[in-house]
């Protein structure tokens, strides 16, 4: 009978354990490239919000949000958490956390998305309505580019990314009648923002060409210009020339014509 109970309780408590543990397979993902064809750029990361992920966590009467980390790829995997012992999510910014470099920092929080208005997809070709949808089903990291130079902000920053540089995010679900976590997902796979050119490897040309390309057509065009100097430089000292004697034989016909004897 005891063993029975105390198999009971065991499953009780393995149920429990499973209510609250996250779905393992949950992560932040990268817009979709008909949302945004330009992503990520150099210093922003555009994510899909989490719509439907946390469902199974939501209770009715009950006000929740969602809560964005961020973290530099490079910043130690001991240093990844998002919450204190109390469950709480930390309110780390991206000036004490070095812009992800020493650990995650919380990023923006939003409302939780809708899962029964996501069919409302379609007006994304509504170009009226573009928007409002690109805003609804996307947040953009790093859209913020005054926070952190405004003395007067108080609010979660959101400033612009490094370019060049691998992160990770995070969603949280938080209640905010205690302000304790209720879900989260796991980290995303690393994003890379992309790397800026140096000016010498920009390519302006129509036809792409390389670098090398350049100094050759600049050294050709050069080439091609002094030999068209010094064709019209002959042609103009032989047009001269060719003045110069007419000039000279005018002006000695009638010398000739005056030592002609008369018959």
């Amino acid at each position: 009978m005891c063993s029975c109970c105390a198999v009971l309780v065991f499953c009780c408590l393995g149920l429990l354990s499973a209510v609250s543990l996250p779905d393992q397979n949950l992560k932040p993902q990268l817009g979709d490239l008909q949302l945004a064809t330009n992503n990520p750029t150099l210093t922003t990361v555009a994510l899909e919000k989490p719509f439907c992920m946390f469902d199974s966590s939501l209770y009715p009467n009950r006000s929740y949000a969602i809560y964005l980390y961020v973290m530099k790829e490079s910043a130690s995997a001991m240093n990844s958490l998002v919450t204190d012992n109390s469950s709480k999510p930390l309110g780390s910014t991206f000036q004490q956390m070095s812009g992800g470099q020493l650990g995650p920092y919380n990023a923006a929080f939003f409302n939780v998305p809708d899962c029964a208005v996501h069919s409302k997809l379609a007006d994304v070709g509504d170009m009226s309505k573009a928007p409002d949808v690109l805003k609804q089903y996307l947040f953009r990291v790093g859209d913020d580019g005054t926070c952190l130079y405004d003395p007067n902000f108080l609010g979660i920053c959101n400033p612009p990314l490094a370019p060049g540089t691998t992160y990770r995010f995070k969603y949280v679900l938080v209640d905010n009648s205690d302000g304790i976590m209720k879900d989260q997902t796991l980290w995303s796979d690393p994003i890379k923002t992309r790397s800026a050119k140096l000016p010498m490897k920009i390519d302006t040309w129509p036809g792409r060409r390389s670098g090398g390309m350049i100094v050759i057509t600049s050294i050709l065009s050069v080439l091609v210009f002094l030999l068209i100097t010094g064709f019209l430089a002959s042609v103009f000292s032989a047009v001269m020339g060719s003045e110069d004697a007419s000039a000279e034989t005018k002006s000695m016909s009638p010398t000739v014509q005056q030592s002609e004897p008369r018959p």
